[in-house]
């Protein structure tokens, strides 16, 4: 998608040769013109699948999820939560998850009522990297007897064992803008 590789070049920051940041756009302030856009690559990348629910993870995925499922046939959206809160069901499917930019591990819940054997779920997140996040979300998909039917990612580090995780699963995956590497300290795209 040429308008976020265009986004990510004029707008993204590496910090420490490693970490790209996109806040500005993607994962702290919003550009919604920029979401809608993804939005309707997503639906144009999973056309012919049939979509019951998004899942993403919070927080920066239920943006990039909610836009998105306006192209779904506004199919509903469910977010898996971090932190274990007094509102969230008892009755949960869980999933250990490692995040590499917070560098700790943490289980992502969601309620058993949002998520029902059968469903064809489309995972949609921020960013693909070692795979953690996606790999999570794929377990409690099947956890709940459904069928993750793909993993959406706006942007991928094409470079890290993400997408082979996920693919191993026998998930088709599909990013929008595919880092190929960070050399000398600049964004290069596969």
């Amino acid at each position: 998608m040429e308008t976020l590789k265009r986004k990510i070049i004029d707008e993204g920051r590496l910090l420490d040769g490693h970490i790209l940041k996109v806040d500005n756009f993607l994962n702290h302030q919003i550009d919604v013109r920029l979401m809608n856009d993804i939005g309707q690559a997503f639906a144009e990348r999973f056309a012919g699948t049939r979509i019951d629910k998004i899942l993403t993870i919070e927080a920066s995925g239920i943006a990039v999820a909610a836009i998105a499922s306006q192209y779904f046939g506004f199919v509903p959206v469910v977010f898996g939560k971090k932190t274990q809160s007094l509102n969230l069901d008892a009755e949960a499917f869980e999933s250990e998850v490692y995040s590499y930019t917070k560098q700790t591990s943490y289980k992502v819940r969601v309620s058993k009522r949002y998520l029902q054997p059968g469903e064809q779920v489309l995972i949609i997140d921020d960013f693909l990297a070692n795979g953690a996040a996606a790999s999570g979300l794929i377990d409690i998909v099947r956890q709940a007897g459904a069928e993750p039917v793909g993993v959406g990612i706006v942007i991928e580090k094409g470079f890290q064992p993400g997408r082979s995780k996920i693919e191993a699963h026998g998930i088709r995956v599909e990013s929008l803008a595919i880092i190929k590497s960070f050399d000398d300290n600049k964004v290069h795209f596969a």
